[in-house]
């Protein structure tokens, strides 16, 4: 299956088939849009061509009014789509399985659009998918009614001024939440191919921005979603290419001004750059810009040590929010680089993963987690000026995530038991116990093979594909699979010596976390399918 092809010429056969897969989609119909989905493999269509029709297809319906609700004087949490979020897992999963089911995990996005659409309605029980799961209602009726778009495609707009005047005022529109005006000028400033990366690094830097400031006994929250939602729209645009992505753009960008949007972690950390970092005292006045100051921290290239890694976790674990920027602002104060200090909040949010027992508990550590990781990705990606504050935020969201576990109970210790007579087998055949440990739900007893496996074999990529392909397998909510890819991601970029609980955690937060109706059925029907007999 070819994942590359830019330009491949479509017969009226083949637009039939995206007509069909987009009537099954609207019509929630999950096998259905598989069944399309398995024509268009058969017929030898690329990866990059499916995965533009879909999110062509879902775009107009995952945006919603709010993402919260005031429902009699309770408010309600509206939940972020995950469809797009689902496409940018596909294309990075289908170079981690193996070759011959490249095409499963597009498989798994197309298995979840139908159940993602409308999600305000959802939560309202007006419409039938993944949000009305408990009410036991995901097919509504034969013919359900039709999703509703909140928020219209729009023309470009353009603002003057310099790029930086221009990014300000579109910032700004943001923060009032004056959506399609703020979605029109984004456009605007998309035009201009010179100017495209520094406009990307802005949405990106909106989403990453905008993390909520509590957490326990919280319902309504954005975890990092806007960031996650921008980043996905920029991996995506990257492989469809710009000039094929305004759906990508529509489907991502516009959300970022849908409120409530969550500014105070981030002011924390400028404040606290401001004192501590600056040395300046605050004032009653307006701030703005960044310092040389802070930009020289951005220049640290020290590496950190253990015994410097175990400080910062032990601070964001077991200590409150005041240890936690102490101890961040003293390494950085030592030269210690920011990037490199990712590595350490990520191996901490994957302790907090390994330490949750409950499946209806992982959801702010692999948010969390998902949060790491996108910042890591954007610290790799651009040379943002604001960058650091961001890494203050990621470590302050880390420890309210502890400080909910603990909340909920869910710290649990970690024993891993590597299993007896582990090291008398093949490096095969503890694969073949890593992947029927997670797809038998076992977590203790996977991070036991995953361990057995570390500790026997030299060579981690084929660990890292069986976990990926586990992941794979396991679907109904591909946003789970993401966690997982994003885990896997790290590990290849970490640099900390004891990496390999990022393996731990992905496989055992792929064993573990909540599932919904028969995880194994996407999979199983594409193997049906498609004649791969290991998936049945």
């Amino acid at each position: 299956m070819d994942t590359n092809v830019s330009e491949v010429v479509r017969d009226s056969a083949t637009q039939g088939l995206y007509d069909r897969l987009e009537d099954r989609c609207l019509m929630r119909d999950q096998k259905g849009a598989s069944d399309v989905l398995y024509d268009l493999i058969r017929a030898g269509r690329p990866l990059n061509e499916i995965v533009s029709e879909g999110v062509r297809i879902h775009a107009p319906y995952t945006h919603v009014p709010y993402h919260e609700r005031i429902d009699d004087g309770y408010p309600n949490f509206v939940n972020n789509d995950h469809c797009l979020l689902s496409a940018r897992a596909t294309i990075n999963l289908t170079h981690m399985v193996p070759s011959h089911l490249s095409m499963l995990p597009m498989a798994q996005t197309i298995w979840y659009i139908p159940t993602g659409l409308d999600i305000w309605n959802q939560k309202i029980n007006k419409a039938p998918g993944h949000y009305t799961r408990h009410r036991g209602n995901m097919t509504l009726d034969e013919k359900p009614p039709a999703p509703v778009v909140y928020w219209p495609d729009q023309e470009p707009a353009q603002l003057t001024g310099s790029l930086k005047e221009r990014l300000n005022e579109w910032m700004t529109l943001v923060h009032r939440g004056e959506v399609l005006p703020a979605y029109r000028h984004f456009l605007g400033l998309m035009q201009n191919p010179a100017e495209r990366n520094d406009v990307l690094a802005e949405m990106c830097f909106a989403g990453l921005m905008d993390v909520q400031d509590r957490l326990l006994h919280n319902r309504s929250y954005t975890t990092g979603h806007k960031a996650y939602r921008a980043r996905s729209t920029v991996e995506l645009g990257n492989a469809l290419g710009w000039d094929k992505a305004h759906n990508v753009i529509y489907a991502g960008a516009l959300d970022i001004a849908v409120g409530p949007r969550w500014y105070s972690t981030y002011e924390v950390a400028c404040n606290y750059i401001k004192m501590m970092i600056e040395g300046e005292a605050l004032h009653a006045v307006p701030y703005g810009g960044v310092s040389e100051a802070e930009l020289a921290v951005l220049r640290n290239r020290e590496p950190v040590n253990q015994e410097e890694a175990a400080e910062l976790i032990t601070a964001i674990l077991r200590q409150g929010e005041i240890e936690t920027l102490e101890v961040l602002t003293r390494l950085l104060k030592a030269g210690k680089d920011p990037r490199r200090l990712i590595d350490v909040t990520q191996l901490a949010v994957a302790q907090l993963v390994l330490e949750t027992q409950d499946p209806t508990a992982f959801n702010m550590p692999h948010h969390c987690y998902e949060y790491q990781n996108t910042l890591a990705w954007f610290y790799d990606t651009f040379d943002h000026p604001r960058r650091l504050r961001l890494l203050y935020v990621a470590a302050m969201f880390a420890n309210r995530v502890a400080y909910h576990q603990q909340g909920l109970h869910e710290v649990h210790p970690v024993s891993v038991q590597v299993p007896s007579g582990a090291n008398a087998l093949s490096a095969q055949q503890l694969l073949q116990r890593v992947d029927q440990s997670i797809c038998a739900l076992n977590g203790a007893e996977c991070i036991g093979w995953v361990q057995a496996y570390c500790d026997n074999v030299t060579d981690k990529t084929p660990l890292v594909q069986t976990i990926a392909l586990a992941a794979t397998k396991l679907g109904n909510d591909p946003h789970n699979q993401e966690i997982a890819q994003c885990m896997l991601m790290d590990f290849g970029t970490n640099r900390q010596p004891d990496r390999d609980k990022l393996l731990l955690a992905a496989a055992y937060h792929t064993a573990m976390h909540r599932k919904y109706g028969d995880p194994l059925e996407p999979a199983r029907r594409f193997g049906q399918a498609l004649g791969f007999a290991e998936l049945h």
